[in-house]
């Protein structure tokens, strides 16, 4: 059974700046960050394949990045937006094949992020 932790929520101000940390108990090649805003469905706001190759929403490209060390995976959200409030969720996927288009199988907690305008 695979753990993930997320850390590094919190309040800031629209214009600020989070960068969201995620522990998995073992390395995943394929890593996520979702989110759910407040009476809104779960979204995907970025992954990462092997290291390098990522995929962002359109609606944070550009000022969000998503980073993998091994058994961590980053997102940096700069320029933050009342809209980018939300619970964040990193996740994975039991096997990182064709998963880019599947739900993904372990969920970390998730961690608050308030955006305040």
């Amino acid at each position: 059974q695979l753990h993930l932790v997320e850390s590094g929520g919190g309040s800031v101000q629209a214009g600020g700046s989070l960068r969201l940390s995620c522990t998995v108990s073992v390395h995943r090649p394929c890593m996520g960050w979702f989110r759910q805003p407040p009476g809104k469905e779960r979204e995907r706001v970025a992954t990462i394949d092997n290291g390098d190759r990522t995929y962002y929403a359109d609606s944070v490209q550009g000022r969000f990045a998503i980073s993998q060390e091994w058994k961590s995976v980053y997102l940096n959200m700069k320029r933050l937006e009342p809209e980018d409030s939300a619970v964040y969720y990193c996740a994975t996927w039991a096997v990182c094949v064709d998963w880019a288009t599947r739900p993904p199988d372990y969920w970390g907690q998730g961690t608050q992020v308030t955006v305040s305008s």
